[in-house]
């Protein structure tokens, strides 16, 4: 097993470790615990494997050039005014998403945006919802787990493999019963993400609020999963 020695493993900062530990054992003991996902993002912004995730974005014909441009949405979306759009539309069924779920367009941990890193960061966490529109995962624990899988396939996130990663062994250890539910919320956001013709990230979702949901999903190449696959049994609004 000499091939593990080729190369060094790069070792976090003190402050980032406890950071990534932190997010890691909040997500373990809750799922659904929002800010857990923040700390362990937060606690891997000087790893290895996000500099190589950023080379990797930047190198890509479609996502390089959002990245450069730092393009990110100018105001916090019009919840109301998007609701008076046509029904679906991706404004009137982002604003549906939010709004009958109680959630805040803006909940998202804030970065000032510095470099490439920070923007990648940024622009994701403000446009997480909409990846779930699109995707058709619902915001539950298995359908957020399969949002990270479609981070994970398109930008390589080390953020997402480790959630991805954490589900697995938190379900396995505490819900075994469950765990191929984990698993193919897992395989059908990887598989959603690799074999899409478009990159997420590089989508200018705020230009696109008038467009019909089912037009995108063919612009990009992808169909909407089940919301089972989300551990949801019932058709909510499916577009």
């Amino acid at each position: 097993m000499h091939f593990f020695a080729k190369k060094p493993f790069p070792v976090l900062s003190m402050l980032d470790l406890v950071k990534e530990l932190k997010g890691v054992f909040g997500m373990l003991r809750d799922p659904e615990h929002t800010e857990s996902v923040f700390d362990i993002e937060d606690g891997l912004r000087s790893a290895e494997a996000t500099k190589l995730s950023i080379e990797y974005i930047l190198s890509c014909p479609e996502m390089g050039p959002v990245v450069r441009e730092r393009y990110l949405r100018k105001e916090p979306p019009d919840l109301g005014a998007l609701a008076e759009l046509p029904v679906g539309t991706l404004g009137h069924a982002y604003s549906r998403h939010l709004t009958t779920r109680g959630f805040d367009p803006n909940y998202y941990r804030k970065v000032e945006v510095i470099d490439d890193e920070s923007y990648c960061i940024m622009r994701t966490r403000e446009t997480h919802d909409i990846w779930h529109v699109v995707t058709g995962f619902t915001p539950t624990p298995l359908g957020e787990i399969g949002v990270k899988a479609v981070e994970l396939a398109q930008m390589h996130r080390p953020m997402a493999a480790v959630i991805c990663c954490g589900a697995v062994f938190r379900y396995m250890m505490r819900d075994p019963d469950e765990l191929g539910k984990v698993l193919d919320a897992i395989s059908a956001g990887y598989q959603l993400g690799i074999h899409a013709k478009k990159k997420l990230l590089s989508m200018k979702w705020e230009e696109m609020w008038d467009r019909d949901v089912a037009d995108i999903r063919e612009e990009l190449g992808i169909t909407a999963v089940s919301p089972r696959v989300s551990g949801e049994d019932y058709d909510d609004e499916r577009l």
